[in-house]
């Protein structure tokens, strides 16, 4: 079957040309203090990372945190003061965290030290309200990041300017906006307490994602206590649960939920499928972003089985084609229809995402596809392969040739292809095979 992609052509990404001063307009309230540029290029080589969220009230398997607001007296009495009794996660274990984002093809990881509720999940002199008052009674932010460094995962965290524990020990309402001033620069010279102690106490920690009011006060001060470390909210462009439909100047982030809530959430839990983690993967490389996406442990600190499966699934995809999205670049055109594009860092290698045969759509083993290119030419030293096979054999099938082909055309680079790679055992592999093409140029003006 040939396909031809003739959608409209996504816009031009402009990020290389864009200095750093440039890229610190898109961020209301940036400061003088800014991320280094040399570690925000390394931010976007990363490309995949997860997301982290756990606190004491994963227990009763509430929105984190967010309960409170609005929450009667006899309410905010037994959070604050009966769940720690309780909290006791005696089968947390960052290594097997780190076991399954390692798989996944995660380069980085955030884990909530403290979310809005004020509770920290650290060895804090500032609160009570804390993991080493509970009956576990372990530094859990020490544990995680040293697991980090031991697997040679980036060790990131999620802290919230924001804190209800206090407004409430202040007496005041707790809510989310509208703090009096006062209480506000209350709240954040106890923050800067916190922060002194998760930036001086834990070695160099690899990225903050400051999530709240008073962020931007709280990034200028991380950066003078850690100048290597990047803020990501509080310093870039950071959507949660959607994209955006055009690519962003870099680096960016966007953040996501395995299913509808962040934190663990024992019923009526939806989740996406690996299939559609993966195309959210390649949307967001070919924009020029990262995706940070998230897993809620149980009370006892094991990931869900449900989530990790969806990991595993995108861990196999990873391990095929993971030079598509590590260090890759988006190409000057994102995407051709349903035919998405990144590059690699020096411009010599173009990866092209056929997520049109996925789904129903599937691209049976052995079968030849022919699609036509619009935004690509061959030149003398054009090479073309399939990510993880070596266009040499399919299994049992001696009379089908898989040998990947180009023919430029007047109409467009034509690729034909055979998906030969067994990597289910019913040889119905859902999910978007990756071509490589090398030493192509990009056609400015192509062809309607």
């Amino acid at each position: 079957m040939k396909t031809t992609a003739t959608a409209t052509l996504a816009v031009c990404l402009l990020h290389l040309a864009l200095t750093p001063s440039a890229q610190a307009l898109k961020v209301k309230g940036r400061g003088p203090l800014l991320n280094d540029p040399a570690r925000e290029e390394e931010f976007m080589d990363w490309g995949l990372g997860m997301f982290v969220h756990w606190s004491l009230d994963s227990q009763l398997g509430s929105v984190i945190s967010h309960s409170m607001v609005g929450a009667s007296e006899k309410y905010l009495d037994r959070y604050i003061h009966e769940l720690p009794k309780t909290f006791n996660p005696k089968r947390y274990d960052p290594d097997n965290w780190m076991a399954i984002a390692k798989i996944a093809g995660v380069k980085y990881m955030v884990f909530t030290a403290k979310h809005h509720s004020g509770f920290c999940m650290w060895d804090t002199k500032t609160t009570d309200f804390n993991i080493m008052n509970t009956p576990y009674g372990k530094d859990i932010v020490r544990a995680y990041v040293e697991a980090c460094r031991r697997h040679g995962i980036k060790a990131g965290l999620y802290f919230s300017p924001e804190d209800f524990w206090l407004l409430h020990r202040m007496g005041e309402r707790i809510r989310r906006r509208g703090v009096p001033a006062g209480a506000m620069t209350r709240v954040l010279t106890y923050d800067k307490k916190q922060l002194d102690e998760l930036l001086r106490n834990y070695g160099p920690i690899d990225v903050m994602f400051l999530d709240g009011a008073g962020k931007e006060e709280l990034a200028q001060y991380i950066h003078k206590l850690q100048p290597k470390c990047l803020v990501t909210r509080g310093e870039m462009e950071t959507p949660e649960q959607r994209l955006p439909s055009e690519p962003l100047p870099g680096p960016w982030e966007a953040c996501f939920t395995l299913g509808t809530q962040w934190q663990f959430k024992p019923t009526n839990e939806d989740y996406k499928t690996g299939g559609q983690l993966i195309q959210m993967l390649i949307e967001t490389r070919a924009k020029g972003g990262n995706l940070l996406i998230n897993a809620g442990p149980e009370p006892s600190g094991v990931i869900p089985f449900e989530q990790e499966r969806i990991f595993r699934e995108l861990g196999l995809w990873m391990f095929i084609n993971s030079e598509s999205i590590h260090g890759a670049r988006p190409c000057k055109v994102i995407r051709e229809g349903n035919i998405w594009f990144t590059q690699s860092k020096d411009g010599k290698s173009v990866y092209v995402f056929l997520s049109e045969f996925t789904d129903k759509n599937r691209w049976k083993q052995g079968e030849r596809k022919e699609i036509l290119l619009k935004s690509w030419q061959a030149t003398d030293q054009t090479r073309i392969s399939v990510l993880g096979q070596n266009d040499k054999a399919v299994e049992y099938r001696p009379d089908i040739d898989p040998q990947s082909r180009f023919k430029q055309t007047d109409a467009g680079l034509e690729i034909s292809v055979v998906r030969a790679q067994r990597v289910y055992n019913n040889r119905a592999w859902p999910n978007t095979v990756v071509v490589k093409l090398e030493n192509v140029e990009f056609v400015a003006n192509p062809k309607p």
